[in-house]
């Protein structure tokens, strides 16, 4: 693995008495590392620990580029280079796609900018005087993924991007994601879709029951079937 970029230990996460994530460890560099697991398992309690999204109250330690993010607020974290793809988008029905994309100020010299955004998404471009909420499932993505880079992140923390879009949309987050990661993108991506995940990571962190139950890689994940069942509760991946 390279250089050690966010590192989570024995991170416990609670939503008042009941505890939701219980010793989470993991690192990882600039690379892409999938969590993987069966809904309910802790992943989105997880992002939003990492990014210090209430509710859940957390302890433990989340370092980001040697730096403890725990007890900070979001804003900070975000400025300290992660940025966030929620999962469900939360976009603004009085934003139309540009001002969404205009409300941010890139920094300075920045790789991304909303020019770069439409040419990462030519869509977008196509629809940029719509309301974000009248938007199909994929333009939102699309968009919030574009909104999340504006900030000039080192590390994109992305929950279920994949959550309810149609195939030939998929495809296109599966491919952005593996250009961003070519160009020097950390992701950590949280999902229950296991074709999107091991497409897009190699490393694969099982999650169950608030738990990192195990660690794998996507081909030894692809060619186990009974894990695959016992993790995701899913007929296998044809070969």
């Amino acid at each position: 693995m390279t250089d050690v970029l966010l590192e989570v230990e024995d991170l416990d996460a609670f939503y008042g008495s009941a505890q939701a994530l219980e010793h989470v460890s993991l690192s990882m560099g600039v690379e892409a590392v999938a969590v993987i697991g069966r809904n309910g398992m802790g992943k989105t309690t997880l992002c939003n620990a990492v990014m210090g999204v209430a509710p859940p109250s957390a302890r433990g330690s989340v370092r980001f580029a040697g730096s403890e993010l725990l007890g900070r607020p979001s804003y900070k974290i975000a400025q300290a280079g992660i940025a966030y793809v929620p999962q469900g988008r939360r976009l603004f029905q009085s934003l139309s796609t540009d001002e969404h994309l205009k409300m941010i100020r890139p920094p300075r010299s920045a790789r991304w900018t909303p020019a770069a955004v439409y040419e990462l998404f030519p869509r977008l471009a196509e629809r940029k005087r719509i309301s974000a909420t009248q938007l199909s499932g994929g333009e939102q993505q699309m968009l919030a993924i574009g909104r999340a880079l504006l900030t000039g992140p080192q590390l994109l923390l992305m929950d279920e991007p994949s959550e309810g879009l149609a195939p030939t949309i998929v495809e296109l987050v599966i491919a952005t994601c593996q250009k961003l990661v070519e160009e020097g993108m950390a992701i950590l991506l949280v999902e229950q879709n296991l074709g999107v995940a091991t497409s897009v990571a190699d490393r694969q962190l099982v999650m169950v029951a608030g738990r990192l139950a195990a660690e794998t890689t996507a081909a030894a994940l692809v060619d186990d079937p009974d894990a695959q069942r016992r993790y995701l509760g899913v007929e296998p991946l044809a070969s």
